[in-house]
This record gives structure tokens, C-alpha cells and sequence, in this order.
């Protein structure tokens, strides 16, 4: 398992912006798109440039906090 795999990632429809919107709370607000599949895969490729730049910055990684549901139950 790689760092950006412990970073709990979702794609949702916003009925408010009318488009999917693709979050990683521990790391990220949220970026958008039109195609839930496309946008998961972006979502998952900026977790890992901001986990990269952390690194090179020095700074530690957050822990990761935000667990789906059936880990919390």
C-alpha cells in the first residue's frame, strides 16, 4: 500500500453545482468534473502530488483521520 491508499478518497454528485465532486478530506477540499470515473482518477493523482510535495517540503504527512462507514461501525 502505497501513502495516498491510506487517504480515505470519494466521488459524489453536487446537486448544488451540478457537477461530481471528488474529496479527500484529510488533504484536499475537493476538486470537480464531468465523469465520476475520470474525475476518481484525477482525485487519486492530486492526493498524490500533494502527499509528494509534503515530502519534499519536509513536512510531516497528516494522519489520516476522515474512514468510511464500515470502519467506523
Amino acid at each position: 500500500m502505497n501513502d495516498a491508499d491510506r487517504y480515505h478518497k470519494w466521488v459524489e454528485w453536487s446537486d448544488e453545482d451540478h457537477v461530481y465532486v471528488g474529496k479527500c478530506p484529510d488533504l484536499i477540499t475537493g476538486i470537480h468534473g464531468d465523469d465520476p470515473v475520470v474525475l476518481y482518477g484525477e482525485l487519486r493523482t492530486v492526493v498524490q502530488e500533494v502527499l509528494d510535495h509534503l515530502k519534499a517540503s519536509g513536512r510531516p504527512l497528516p494522519v489520516p483521520r476522515v474512514r468510511p462507514m464500515s470502519e467506523v461501525a
